[in-house]
């Protein structure tokens, strides 16, 4: 994160995280104008029978919107307390933000019809909203029966949702979907989710918090039980959180414009919120900056969500491969090597690896075939657990010196800056080695 003008949405989820309390919370930092502009979108988007209201709330003293979806007349809250899986088909539930689910009625008064992820999808086409709204919210729904299909050992294909719950979280899925468009922030942070603890009921019986589909789609994600009893992330905040959030840290440098708030329905010592913070990055920020809380799992930093490409060369020259390299850093590789090694015919030469991130890899690829001498690359996916880094500034025997600092998994290291060190070994004719050894 380079500049001072791009913009940053940075989540909150010390309460939590859930689908209608995400996009209230988001709602909040748009303009009156917007607000009535999202308001009227998401009611003619061609869901029928489905109406929205954005009404006002407080929070423990704090004032915060909270979205009320209505499925024909009839406000979805005494369903929005259940998580429930039909005994023949696992699907996902709905939520409103009401995250102790156990101590409510079972009994329904609504008729349920399944649907399937095909079904979702189509009805999700058939909106109004715009080609990007859609094929996120789709991608969204697709982590979503990924997970039930993993927690529940079924085929994604037979995954099934009931009517009237699906229609309220596709409503909260393309809500945060349209308003994170509008939005448009260049990157979005989250920091690590309260979870909750315990039990809920379902259709089957108890389950543990998080649910099963909920700790599959939190997998790699820094989580904390915290100490309220009941389910404080459900499914739809954690796909929404899964799809759209760059990286867990604490909230990074940056100068705040606006800030949001989602209510909860219920009340608890602590604000019922999750927060929404929109900014742009601070002068000096980096990605660096960006920490863990300060909570038992603080540092413990993981991400699944990385690309390993490899290939053996044998028929370059050193300065050749070290320029495809330096291409790869610049455009944005997380890590490039060479591992030397003997190939047919005992030629000796490189394996040339690189580290990316999802998004980028296509562009990795290209660069592999333009700068190298490869005719094909192999391709893994790979998870990347690391420290959390941040680079504070000490006052040493030297002057002013970068330390970089990392902390995470009960350890925390910290080594100064090579450049700095340089610089103090070239201004005062010492060695390198001196220099360290003296800070």
């Amino acid at each position: 994160m380079n500049g001072t003008n791009e913009t940053i949405l940075y989540i909150d989820c010390g309460m939590g995280a859930a689908g209608d309390m995400l996009g209230a919370a988001l709602y909040e930092l748009l303009g009156d104008d917007d607000r009535r502009t999202y308001i009227d979108e998401i009611n003619r988007a061609g869901i029928e029978g489905m109406k929205v209201e954005a009404r006002p709330d407080v929070k423990a003293g704090i004032a915060g919107t909270h979205m009320s979806v209505y499925i024909n007349g009839e406000e979805e809250m005494a369903e929005a307390h259940h998580h429930e899986h039909d005994h023949e088909h696992e699907h996902h539930h709905h939520d409103h933000g009401d995250h102790d689910h156990g101590d409510h009625d079972h009994d329904h008064h609504h008729h349920h019809h399944h649907a399937s992820l095909a079904d979702v999808h189509a009805m999700i086409d058939a909106t109004s909203f715009s080609d990007r709204v859609k094929s996120d919210a789709c991608a969204v729904y697709d982590l979503i029966a990924s997970a039930e299909s993993r927690a529940h050992n079924a085929e994604v294909g037979e995954i099934h949702f009931h009517e009237v719950g699906m229609k309220d979280a596709i409503i909260d899925v393309l809500g945060v979907c349209r308003l994170v468009e509008m939005i448009s922030p260049a990157h979005i942070y989250a920091s690590p989710i309260r979870t909750g603890f315990g039990e809920v009921r379902c259709a089957h019986g108890i389950v543990p918090v998080p649910a099963p589909a909920t700790a599959y789609l939190l997998k790699g994600v820094p989580v904390y039980a915290g100490d309220i009893r009941g389910e404080m992330c459900t499914p739809t905040g954690a796909a929404l959180l899964r799809f759209y959030a760059e990286k867990y840290c604490s909230m990074p440098a940056m100068i705040i414009t606006d800030t949001g708030y989602g209510c909860g329905t219920k009340d608890f010592e602590r604000a019922n919120c999750v927060r929404a913070v929109l900014g742009t990055a601070a002068a000096d920020d980096d990605d660096t900056a960006c920490t863990g809380v300060s909570d038992a799992s603080a540092g413990n930093m993981s991400d699944t969500g990385v690309i390993e490409l490899a290939t053996n060369i044998d028929d370059m020259t050193g300065e050749a491969l070290a320029y495809a390299a330096e291409t790869m850093r610049e455009a944005g590789a997380l890590d490039v090597y060479f591992t030397p090694v003997y190939m047919k015919k005992n030629r000796p030469g490189y394996i040339l690896t690189v580290l990316c991130r999802a998004e980028d890899e296509e562009t990795m690829s290209a660069l592999f075939f333009k700068h190298t001498s490869t005719w094909g690359i192999r391709r893994r996916n790979v998870e990347r657990r690391y420290m959390d880094t941040r680079i504070e500034t000490r006052e040493t025997q030297f002057g002013p010196v970068r330390f970089k600092v990392g902390e995470g998994y009960g350890v925390t290291k910290s080594k100064p800056e090579y450049e700095d060190i340089a610089r103090i070994a070239g201004e005062r004719g010492m060695s390198i080695r001196d220099v360290h050894d003296r800070l």
